[in-house]
C-alpha cells in the first residue's frame, strides 16, 4: 500500500495523524487544478473555480452527510476556530466549557478571545486513564455553570488520540441551551461522520490528515439558523457581492482576495480513491490492528492505556505515556538514527508518544518502533522504561 504514497520509503511512518500524506493519485489530481489556474488565472479564479469548489463542497456534503450550501473550505481548523472565537459573542463573566484536552494552539485561540470580552475559557479536566464514556461525561459536566454559554470540545483528540463521546455532549448542551462547536480534525476519513446525527451547531474537519488530500484543505460546517453570526475575518469581493450566489455563507467566508485554491478542489478526487481502495474495509483492519499491536507497548513502557481498548475510544491513533525528561531529542533521535517519524507529545505534566496506523503500516512498524525504544533506553539516559 505504501507505493500508493509519495512517502520516504526509507522511514517508517508512524505519524499519519500530524498532516496525514497525499496519495499519488490524488496528488496528481491537485496538480492538474493547478495547471489549469496557471493556463488561465482570470478565467479559473472568477469564473470556473467558482463552479469547481461548489462541486467539490457537494462532494465533501455527501460523504459527511450535509447540505452543502452550509460548508466553506478553508485551510486548516485554527483557521476555523478563530473565525468562531472572534465572531461568537460573549459578555462579561460569560463561560466557554471545554477540556484539558484540547489542541494547545486551539486553547490559546479561546483564551485570547474570551479575554479580550472579559469572558472565560473553562478547561475541564478530564480524569486519564477513562473508564467509560459515563464517566467522561460525568466529569465534563462538573464544568456547567450557570455562565456557561458555548461547549467547544474535540471529536478525537490530537495528544491522546482518544474519540470522545461528543453526540451524547452535544445532545445535552442543546437540552441546556447552548452553543456547540466541535473540532473534528481529525475525524474525516478515520471515523465515521454523519453531521445530521451529530447535530453540532459549528463543525470543522481536515480533510488533508485522514482524507489524504493535499495540505492546506479543511472545511467549517455551520448549521443554517447560526451562520449570521459570522462576519469573514478577511473582507473581500464575497462580501455584500453584487453577483451573489445562493449561499451567503459561501460568499462571505470563501473568498479571501487572491489565492492558489486547488487543494479544495481534490476533494471529490479523494471520496473517489476511497471508494476504489475500499477505505472503509482498510480503515477497519488497522484499527484491528492497531488495537492487538499497542499492548505490547504499554508492556514495554509499563503504563495502562488511556481508555478501555475497544473502537469506542480507539481509531487509528494511539498514545501511550512514556518515561522522558527530553521528549524532544527522543523524538529526534527516534527519526534521525532509527528513521522513525513518531511524534512525543505533552499532555499536562506528562509525555506521549502518539502511534498513527494507516494502510501502509506493518506489524513489523510496531516492534521495529519496540526495538529502537529499548536501544535508547539502554544507550542514553533520554528514556527509561
Amino acid at each position: 500500500m505504501k507505493d500508493l504514497f509519495l512517502l520516504n520509503r526509507d522511514v517508517t511512518y508512524l505519524n499519519f495523524g500530524s498532516f496525514g500524506a497525499c496519495p499519488k493519485e490524488i496528488f496528481d489530481d491537485y496538480i492538474k487544478w493547478q495547471y489549469l489556474l496557471e493556463s488561465d488565472p482570470v478565467q479559473f479564479i472568477t469564473v470556473d473555480g467558482i463552479d469547481h469548489l461548489k462541486k467539490s463542497a457537494i462532494s465533501l456534503a455527501k460523504y459527511i452527510n450535509c447540505n452543502y450550501q452550509d460548508l466553506v473550505f478553508v485551510s486548516n481548523p485554527t483557521y476555523a476556530v478563530n473565525l468562531l472565537a472572534k465572531n461568537i459573542s460573549l459578555s462579561l463573566n460569560d463561560e466557554v466549557l471545554s477540556t484539558n484536552l484540547e489542541y494547545g494552539a486551539l486553547d490559546r485561540t479561546w483564551n485570547y478571545y474570551c479575554k479580550k470580552q472579559g469572558a472565560k475559557y473553562v478547561a475541564q479536566p478530564i480524569s486519564l486513564p477513562i473508564a467509560s464514556k459515563e464517566q467522561f461525561i460525568e466529569e465534563f459536566w462538573k464544568g456547567f455553570s450557570e455562565n456557561t454559554k458555548v461547549v467547544f470540545i474535540s471529536q478525537i483528540t490530537s495528544t491522546t488520540g482518544l474519540i470522545l463521546p461528543v453526540k451524547e455532549i452535544c445532545e445535552e448542551a442543546k437540552k441546556r441551551g447552548l452553543i456547540t462547536i466541535v473540532d473534528g480534525a481529525h475525524v474525516p476519513g478515520h471515523i465515521n461522520l454523519d453531521l445530521s446525527k451529530l447535530k453540532a451547531d459549528f463543525y470543522t474537519g481536515a480533510c488533508h490528515k485522514w482524507m489524504m488530500t493535499p495540505k492546506g484543505c479543511s472545511f467549517l460546517y455551520a448549521k443554517p439558523e447560526f451562520q449570521h453570526m459570522l462576519e469573514p475575518l478577511i473582507i473581500s469581493w464575497g462580501y455584500e457581492s453584487d453577483n451573489p450566489s445562493s449561499s451567503k455563507f459561501f460568499d462571505y467566508h470563501q473568498f479571501n482576495g487572491t489565492r492558489d485554491f486547488s487543494a479544495f478542489l481534490t476533494v471529490p478526487k479523494a471520496v473517489e480513491f476511497m471508494n476504489k481502495h475500499d477505505w472503509k474495509s482498510i480503515s477497519s483492519r488497522c484499527k484491528s490492528s492497531l488495537l492487538n499491536q499497542a499492548p505490547k507497548l504499554f508492556d514495554l513502557l509499563n503504563v495502562e492505556p488511556l481508555a478501555p481498548l475497544t473502537n469506542e475510544f480507539f481509531g487509528q491513533l494511539c498514545s501511550v505515556e512514556i518515561n522522558t525528561n527530553f521528549p524532544e531529542k527522543l523524538k529526534q533521535l527516534l527519526f534521525e538514527k532509527h528513521k522513525i517519524e513518531i511524534p512525543i507529545m505533552l499532555q499536562g505534566h506528562k509525555k506521549y508518544i502518539r502511534i498513527s496506523y494507516q494502510a501502509f503500516n506493518e506489524i513489523r512498524d510496531t516492534e521495529y518502533l519496540i526495538y529502537s525504544l529499548k536501544d535508547i533506553a539502554s544507550t542514553t539516559r533520554l528514556l527509561t522504561i
